[in-house]
């Protein structure tokens, strides 16, 4: 095996990794609850924003709007986590 191949194979898997987790910085997702809570996250799925609109708060049903954000939360989730796959389709990085 040729090591001087090996090893620009190496920088050039590398390089592509770091691209795809740049593009992925850029790229936002967006996860709604019944249109009332929208959380919109990166493509690495760090949360950029979160809009509730007044109707979801009912101080009478605080549990309500706490399962309407862990619903965007998780749909946004979901959203990174499928960019994250598409990324690195075919590049054969373990965890995606």
């Amino acid at each position: 095996m040729d090591m001087k191949k090996l090893m620009k194979q190496m920088q050039q898997a590398q390089a592509a990794a770091t691209k795809i987790q740049d593009e992925l910085a850029e790229q936002m997702v967006e996860g709604s609850a019944s249109g009332l809570v929208t959380v919109v996250m990166n493509g690495h799925g760090k949360v950029q924003s979160l809009k509730i609109k007044p109707e979801a708060v009912d101080g009478d049903d605080v549990e309500a709007l706490e399962d309407l954000i862990l619903a965007a939360l998780n749909d946004a989730n979901g959203k990174a986590e499928d960019l994250q796959r598409d990324a690195t389709k075919g590049l054969g990085i373990p965890g995606f």
